[in-house]
């Protein structure tokens, strides 16, 4: 964590960043909307409300603040002078959500009085009255065009809107939930929910149908893993089983049941004819691609196994557990060969140099360790993250070394001099995997914030955020192209990303 900001009273409903990223605003329960300046973590200003804040939203230039509170109200605010300029008045109910359209011409929010509402941002005016919804509205987003708007209700439906008519192009209705979230795609062909069911939806803006959506497992996905040939995923859940998915079709291939507690990390070999699977069981589990069988059960391990990695050659499995020990097995005959002692916690990820001589393990100790694959010889110890390390990779040139950590960062590696090079900010909470692309100029990150980011190695910059995820993501995979970036989520779902573009 870089750091925390303190102030509210009560529970923190709503944060956003300034466009420009120098400032942060969080909405409370304690009926005060703050400004933070984001370099310093320091209170710029308090905004006081008669009521508990549910929401905020800056203006695209930042000049503007919107907020919502239960007065029925809408607020909007000079962030540098913390002065109300205006109050926008006509809900009959609590104000749910609150958003700018992409000029920052306009304000469109939704209500507990099951309308959405659109207003001039500059006189204050109420444009349009959107009357349809049977329940409150959660959830509410305009399109990149600015010409439609997207909302999402308890009545388990999302609606869309056109601006200029009012009239209602579409009702989405599939979920059988209360729909609490809803975005549009950066082109504005789809929209994507996430329901009170657990499931997330796309769906198709020009017909109104619902494209796919990959579910099936009955708890949350925590891991997953790409084929050498991106023809394949791996998913692993809390659901004790590991689900084999066709990409092309959408499809899973095999359900392997053997496991007797949660799965918490899978991972394919070389050859992509077999994959490896860990547990909370103790166990490692080697499958078969083809037929989806058990090949061998893997016993050492006295507690949860976090890790589970193949050598480059495929004939080496290294593993990493609550045992705080790194285990390196032979695949064939099924035996563990070395055991690599010196955390002082448990490891949470291991990983193989790309030429096979070298094992990196990431531990809840804070550090991660080098170990010499063949001797058992300890490299090194890298130092720097501030809270435990979740998971850690090589780059395809073995020159380098992703980590991310539960500090909310990922750092990067060199891997000869032992020192870090850079340090990746921006996720809000724990980063869960980290993965570099086969191109070799980009990473990705998966965090507990429920978005995977892509970065940019020569800048260090995040080249996009994906949202659509309703939960924290806990693994993602590149294609053997790096076309494609496949993430599992907690919120029981696989997605497929196109890296080019950032879309689901």
């Amino acid at each position: 964590m870089t750091r925390t900001l303190k102030g509210h009273g009560r529970t923190i409903r709503r944060i956003e960043y300034s466009p420009d990223g120098n400032w942060i605003c969080s909405a409370g329960c304690d009926k005060t909307v703050r400004i933070w300046i984001t370099e310093h973590g320091v209170c710029q200003h308090i905004l006081d409300h008669p009521d508990e804040v549910n929401c905020i939203a800056y203006s695209p230039c930042g000049d503007q603040v919107a907020s919502a509170c239960d007065d029925k109200k809408i607020r909007l605010w000079d962030p540098a002078t913390a002065n109300c300029r205006q109050i926008l008045s006509g809900h009959e109910d609590i104000v749910e959500c609150v958003v700018y359209s992409p000029k920052g011409n306009g304000i469109v929010s939704g209500s507990a009085d099951f309308t959405v509402r659109l207003w001039n941002a500059i006189t204050g005016e109420c444009n349009h009255i959107f009357n349809g919804h049977s329940g409150w509205v959660w959830s509410i987003t305009i399109s990149p065009q600015g010409d439609q708007i997207a909302s999402s209700s308890y009545d388990k439906t999302i609606r869309l809107w056109d601006v200029e008519s009012g009239s209602c192009h579409h009702i989405l209705e599939g979920h059988h939930e209360a729909v609490l979230g809803v975005l549009y795609s950066l082109k504005g062909d789809q929209v994507i929910s996430g329901s009170d069911d657990s499931t997330v939806r796309v769906w198709d803006v020009q017909s109104g149908s619902c494209l796919h959506a990959l579910t099936g497992h009955t708890r949350g996905v925590y891991c997953i893993a790409s084929s050498p040939k991106g023809d394949m995923v791996a998913s692993g859940s809390f659901d004790n089983t590991v689900r084999l998915w066709d990409v092309s079709a959408l499809g899973s291939g095999h359900i392997s049941n053997g496991h007797t507690k949660e799965v918490t990390n899978v991972n394919c070999s070389p050859k992509g004819n077999m994959i490896a699977s860990c547990s909370e069981d103790s166990t490692i589990r080697l499958w078969d691609v083809e037929t989806g069988a058990c090949e061998r059960t893997l016993s050492g391990h006295s507690d949860t196994v976090f890790g589970v990695a193949f050598s480059p050659r495929g004939d080496q499995i290294g593993s990493g557990g609550y045992d705080n020990t790194v285990r390196l097995w032979d695949v064939d005959a099924g035996i563990c060969q070395r055991i690599l002692a010196g955390h002082s916690e448990l490891v949470w990820s291991i990983a193989y140099s790309p030429q096979g001589d070298q094992v990196a393990s990431a531990s809840n100790d804070k550090t991660i360790r080098l170990w010499n694959a063949t001797t058992e010889e300890r490299h090194g110890i890298l130092n720097g993250h501030t809270d435990a390390v979740m998971c850690v990779t090589y780059s395809p040139d073995g020159g380098l070394l992703a980590t991310g950590s539960m500090d909310c960062t990922v750092r990067l590696w060199s891997v000869t001099a032992m020192t870090c090079n850079s340090i990746l900010i921006g996720h809000s909470d724990f980063v869960y995997d980290v993965v570099f692309s086969p191109r070799e100029d980009q990473c990705a990150s998966a965090s507990c914030d429920s978005t995977v980011r892509l970065w940019n190695l020569a800048t260090g910059q995040s080249c996009f955020t994906l949202l659509g995820h309703t939960d924290g993501v806990v693994r993602i995979a590149f294609s053997h192209k790096g076309d494609l970036l496949a993430s599992g989520s907690w919120d029981k779902t696989l997605r497929l990303w196109d890296v080019a573009t950032g879309q689901c």
